[in-house]
């Protein structure tokens, strides 16, 4: 029989996983927390250990470590591109929420909250009655795109939701809701806390306040 190990709460171990969890995610695009953290574990422990080790759930960093570290990863090896790109990006997010705005688009994310990475993309929500609206819109301004349908289980009922995903400067994923969600106040993954979601008029102000000098020099590029 296998020699089993468990690891107990310790404040380098779960900095040493959050270092790990957090460079999986930005080095090797692994995407969700759940298997960085898995990984991290089985990279830091796995070595030159014979049997099984394992973690307490407990004592695993929570997302919002991880994804502080992230942040920072991407802030000391890509610096001013950064910014530069989370501009571009909300740029283009704008454009995009204000096209489709008859949708009620609410910008959600990395994007939103300033904490993009070089391989980031856009989120969006949509709300809307039925799918076919939204292609027809996107037939019309003959942009390309990919539909995929998935199926959730959402405390034992399955619900199914349409992701539509936009070939533009930026990877764009658009997450289609029916119309009355827009009251319905979603986690996030992250923290836990109800995801932050901004309108264009909200994206636009932080493009003011965050990007003056950028964005004015855009627009005056557009004339």
């Amino acid at each position: 029989m296998r020699n089993t190990r468990y690891v107990k709460g310790n404040p380098i171990i779960r900095q040493l996983l959050v270092r790990e969890a957090a460079r999986l995610m930005y080095e090797e695009h692994v995407k969700q927390y759940h298997d960085a953290k898995r990984m991290a574990v089985k990279r830091i422990f796995g070595q030159g250990n014979k049997g099984n080790t394992y973690v307490r759930s407990q004592d695993l960093p929570s997302n919002g470590e991880i994804n502080a570290e992230v942040a920072n990863l991407a802030n000391f090896h890509e610096g001013n591109n950064i910014s530069k790109q989370l501009f571009l990006m909300r740029v283009t997010a704008l454009d995009v929420m204000q096209t489709l705005e008859k949708f009620n688009p609410r910008l959600i994310g990395s994007v939103s909250t300033g904490n993009i990475k070089k391989s980031s993309d856009i989120d969006i929500h949509l709300f809307l009655d039925h799918i076919e609206q939204l292609e027809i819109q996107l037939n019309a301004l003959t942009w390309d795109y990919e539909r995929k349908d998935v199926t959730i289980n959402r405390s034992g009922r399955y619900v199914d939701y349409t992701h539509v995903y936009l070939d533009r400067q930026f990877p764009i994923e658009l997450s289609v809701y029916h119309t009355d969600d827009i009251k319905v106040r979603t986690r996030s993954s992250t923290d836990g806390k109800p995801i932050k979601r901004i309108g264009s008029d909200k994206l636009l102000q932080t493009l003011l306040d965050e990007h003056g000098e950028e964005w004015s020099d855009y627009l005056l590029s557009e004339t």
